[in-house]
């Protein structure tokens, strides 16, 4: 298990690694980043870098899990790209289907294909789905999202390189933000993310603030209007609630 320091996951899965570039929110990608580095140190999982590779040894990887978990599927790639096998997404959704007691987030910016094969899919109830939003070009992935049969709906407005004005929000269960962060970081305005809120309020969809980011993301922080901003779906309050009881 590979704990997180993503705030708004637990821990990271990655069955497929590797990806390429698709829009602008790609153009600083830490995962292309931390692939390199890793091939570097000589980690036999990245010995291709960020060429796209599925691996069957970790698909079953969850089930030996015990406690409950929050899953971030595939950081370090996009279960959607088109490199990747119907077959082998149909795999992993059957372990995310059999770890019923995990919570999976499927995020991708290849929302036309999510959308595709969402019939196909049959998605569990314990697997989110969600898209990328960087700016306003990108809006149309909601569109795609409303297509995928997910108990979950949620969208990460991240990195946001640029305004989006009236998103919306139809049919979408969570909303995160957050600036880009690392070197090269394009800057993120307050008034974008304030629109996002705004927008986020008036549909009644809980806002998550994850970072101002920048090349040091520890200095400038997750605080907006003096606080911190950690709404979550129904869904993973329950999740929480029952992971404490465990325990």
């Amino acid at each position: 298990m590979a704990i997180s320091k993503i705030e708004w996951t637990e821990c990271t899965w990655n069955p497929v690694t590797g990806c390429t570039k698709i829009s602008p929110g790609c153009d600083n990608c830490y995962a292309e980043r931390m692939a390199t580095r890793l091939k570097a140190m000589g980690q036999p999982k990245y010995a291709r870098a960020f060429e796209v590779v599925t691996h069957e040894d970790c698909l079953a990887d969850p089930l030996e899990w015990t406690s409950p978990q929050v899953i971030f599927v595939n950081s370090m790639s996009d279960l959607f790209h088109k490199r990747v096998p119907l077959e082998f997404i149909q795999r992993v959704f059957g372990t995310m289907r059999e770890a019923d007691h995990h919570t999976f987030q499927v995020l991708t910016k290849r929302s036309g294909r999510m959308a595709q094969l969402s019939a196909a899919l049959d998605w569990p109830p314990n697997a989110w789905a969600g898209v990328s939003v960087e700016n306003q070009d990108y809006a149309f992935r909601l569109d795609h999202l409303r297509q995928v049969d997910a108990a979950v709906r949620f969208v990460s407005f991240e990195p946001l390189i640029g305004p989006i004005v009236g998103a919306d929000l139809t049919g979408i269960d969570w909303v995160i933000v957050g600036g880009e962060s690392g070197p090269g970081a394009r800057p993120m305005k307050e008034e974008w993310v304030l629109e996002l809120k705004r927008t986020s309020d008036g549909a009644g969809v809980p806002f998550f603030f994850k970072q101002w980011g920048g090349t040091n993301k520890k200095k400038t922080g997750r605080e907006l209007l003096g606080r911190t901003w950690d709404g979550v779906p129904r869904e993973a309050a329950i999740h929480a609630a029952t992971a404490a009881v465990e325990v």
